[in-house]
């Protein structure tokens, strides 16, 4: 059951903008990074167990609109699907059966956590913090949020 009808969606998105939502999704932790209202800037919002994903999405859109899902696809150098495919896809097919309103997006999410390490080994954080694996998951989301900001843009 939707929570909100298509049309009804549909005038509202054409009236003020909605935030774009996006996962890096692992099997131990999610990365979380959202879009502000104009889809300008993106930014890193949490990180949670996959087990909590879909009571974590339901409550978040009950306070602010959403108007896209994009979901890191985890792909081999050669194109080909990672190991941990099967599970994006499980959870990919959970967004589109518990949201059907709002559209899922899948990109390529390869080197973004690398890319993520990269940016806070320079970040001056201490060791500590650094070494928080739940940083480099809201990193990665942010990271892919922005790629998938970037293409749109250039649509």
């Amino acid at each position: 059951m939707s929570l909100v009808s298509k049309e009804y969606l549909c005038i509202l998105t054409k009236i003020i903008k909605m935030r774009i939502m996006a996962f890096d999704y692992g099997t131990k932790r999610i990365g979380i990074a959202v879009t502000d209202p104009l889809q300008i800037i993106a930014t890193a919002l949490t990180t949670i167990h996959p087990n909590e994903s879909l009571t974590f999405i339901k409550n978040y859109i009950q306070t602010e609109a959403v108007e896209k899902f994009i979901v890191g696809s985890p792909l081999q150098m050669d194109g080909s699907p990672s190991e941990s495919a099967p599970h994006v896809n499980g959870f990919v097919k959970s967004l589109r059966k518990n949201f059907p309103d709002i559209p899922v997006v899948t990109i390529d999410e390869r080197f973004t956590s690398k890319m993520a390490s990269a940016v806070i080994a320079q970040s001056g954080l201490k060791k500590a913090k650094r070494q928080q694996k739940s940083l480099v998951d809201q990193i990665s989301a942010v990271i892919i949020l922005q790629s998938y900001m970037e293409s749109s843009y250039l649509e």
